[in-house]
């Protein structure tokens, strides 16, 4: 086993662990690197987490009454269902409160092996959700209007994106006061006209 692929912060954690803990931890850790001696180790989110070619790997947390190991992936998930293993609940093994409750090294490793294979076939363990584009916003009326008025002006905010359009919409709905809503809707319609974004200074739309 390599050395630089063994991060001190998750020393700290095993050794701060609880006692019955710590040697199921350790145990894990070294079934991971025996199977796997090129992964890597870090602490996301408070728990040691294993990182094999770029992908989330896996990971091993201790409680106050048990610990957890966890493979991540879809395909790995539905692998071990396939094995009649439910890795519904906690981990991927279930709650484990002693040496005892873990499989033989052997099948330990296998696991590791497998869900090691399927990112070597290209399977992504973890992806992050897209985040849905907002809306186009709705203009105020007194924009509205003025931009009737305007065909220039009216074509270009027809072709602004949605995020163009919501800082002019905010610039002049947060206006207190009547006046300097007016103003600032015969401003908006001037630049638009001429194919400006609010802060056309900065940035492009």
């Amino acid at each position: 086993m390599k050395a630089d692929h063994f991060d001190p912060r998750v020393d700290a954690y095993i050794n701060k662990s609880a006692a019955f803990a710590q040697p199921i931890l350790e145990h894990l850790r070294e079934v991971v690197h025996k199977a796997l001696p090129d992964i890597e180790e870090s602490i996301k989110w408070s728990m040691p987490f294993f990182t094999y070619k770029g992908q989330m790997f896996g990971n091993i947390a201790g409680f106050k009454q048990h610990c957890s190991f966890g493979l991540f992936g879809g395909a790995m998930k539905a692998w071990f269902k396939e094995q009649g293993i439910d890795s519904e609940g906690m981990g991927s093994l279930g709650k484990i409160t002693s040496v005892k409750d873990l499989p033989a090294n052997k099948v330990l490793i296998g696991y590791c092996k497998q869900a090691a294979k399927f990112i070597d076939d290209g399977t992504k363990t973890m992806t992050r959700p897209k985040k849905a584009a907002r809306p186009a916003p709705e203009t105020p009326a007194e924009l509205a209007a003025a931009l009737k008025k305007n065909k220039a002006a009216q074509k270009v905010w027809s072709d602004f994106s949605p995020s163009c359009q919501r800082e002019y919409v905010d610039w002049i709905t947060e206006a207190k006061r009547e006046e300097t809503k007016q103003k600032r809707v015969a401003q908006a319609v001037e630049q638009i006209a001429e194919g400006k974004q609010r802060n056309w200074k900065y940035q492009n739309c």
